[in-house]
C-alpha cells in the first residue's frame, strides 16, 4: 500500500472502512457499492466462474488478482453485461442489474475499460471523449434536426472532455486521430472518456498492461485521484508491485473461485494465494517473489 504518511481523507476512509472486515472470501463489507452472489459462467464443460460471493466497498480502490485464466476478465464482462452467467444475481447501489444492457450499466454509474483499448482509431481523441457522454439529445434523430436543441448540450460536454483530456495530459493531442496514440496513451485516453459518464464506479482491467513504465507512475496517480474524488475502483492487474502500491483491498482469485481477501500485506504473505501463483509457498512473501 501507499508509503507516504501524508495520505489523503478519502485513502483513510476506504483502510478505516475495510480495518474490520474479515479476511475471507465473500467478506461482508462495510458499505458495499456492489454485491454479488452465485455468480457462475461456463463454457461447455469448463467453469470459467464460480464466485459464492463478493462484495467490494464503496470508496475504495479494490484490486482483483490471480494467475491466467482465473476468470477476472470473465467475471467482469458478466458484471457489467458483456456475458450472461448461467446462474446467479447480483446489484449495484441495491439495484438488480440482471438483464441490464452495457449502456444502461453504465448510464447507471458504473463503467469498465478494457484490457485491449477500444478507441476508435479513425475519429479524434476529442471525438472519442464525445463519445462518451450519455444521455445526448442529439442521439434522437427528431432532436438533430433542430440545432438549438443539442447545440448548448455537445458544448458542455466539449468542455468537459476538454477539462478530462488535459487532467490526463492529452489536451496537446486533442485533434489527432486516436490511432496516433501510443499504447499507454490509449490507455489514458480510454479511462478519461470512462469519467464522461460521472461515474460512481470505475472498473478497469489491466490498466497498466502494454504500459511503458514512465507512464505507469502516472496511472497510478490518476487511480488514487479517482477515490480521492469519490469514485470506488476495481482493476484487474498481474502487476503485483501496482496492486500493493494503489490498492485499499485485495481479492484473489483462482480457476473461477475467490480464494483470499485482506489488504495487499495479507495477501502477499497468504499461503494459499502463494500456492495458487506458484505451486507452494515455502514461506516466502509472493510480492518479494515478483
Amino acid at each position: 500500500m501507499d508509503t507516504d504518511h501524508s495520505l489523503s481523507e478519502a485513502t483513510l476512509a476506504a483502510r478505516v472502512a475495510l480495518s474490520g472486515v474479515e479476511r475471507a472470501p465473500g467478506a461482508a463489507k462495510q458499505d458495499a457499492i456492489l454485491n454479488a452472489s452465485g455468480i457462475r459462467r461456463e463454457f461447455g464443460g469448463i467453469i470459467a466462474v464460480d464466485v459464492k460471493h463478493v462484495e467490494i466497498q464503496r470508496g475504495s480502490i479494490t484490486a482483483l488478482i490471480g494467475p491466467n485464466g482465473a476468470g477476472k476478465t470473465t467475471l467482469f464482462n458478466l458484471l457489467t453485461g458483456f456475458d450472461k452467467p448461467n446462474t446467479g444475481s447480483w446489484t449495484f447501489n441495491e439495484k438488480s442489474m440482471e438483464n441490464v444492457a452495457p449502456h444502461k450499466t453504465a448510464s447507471l454509474g458504473m463503467v469498465r475499460t478494457f484490457q485491449l483499448t477500444k478507441s476508435l482509431t479513425k475519429l479524434s481523441v476529442i471525438e472519442n471523449m464525445r463519445l462518451g457522454a450519455t444521455d445526448q439529445k442529439g442521439e434522437k434523430w427528431w432532436n438533430g434536426l433542430f440545432g438549438r436543441v443539442w447545440k448548448a448540450q455537445e458544448a458542455s460536454i466539449t468542455e468537459r472532455a476538454e477539462e478530462l483530456l488535459n487532467r490526463f495530459k492529452l489536451g496537446h493531442m486533442r485533434d489527432e486521430y486516436a490511432g496516433a496514440l501510443s499504447g499507454g496513451q490509449r490507455k489514458l485516453l480510454e479511462m478519461a472518456r470512462a469519467l464522461m459518464t460521472n461515474p460512481t464506479l470505475v472498473m478497469l482491467d489491466e490498466p497498466m498492461a502494454g504500459v511503458n513504465p514512465a507512464l505507469k507512475q502516472s496511472l497510478n496517480e490518476h487511480i488514487r485521484g479517482l477515490r480521492d474524488q469519490g469514485m470506488t475502483v476495481l482493476f484487474v492487474e498481474h502487476d503485483m508491485d501496482m496492486v500493493h502500491d494503489v490498492s485499499d483491498w485485495v481479492i484473489v482469485m483462482a480457476e473461477g473461485r475467490i480464494i483470499a481477501e485482506g489488504t495487499p500485506d495479507d495477501i502477499s504473505k497468504n499461503p494459499a494465494v502463494i500456492d495458487a501463483y506458484l505451486g507452494t509457498h515455502q514461506g516466502q512473501s509472493l510480492l518479494e517473489d515478483e
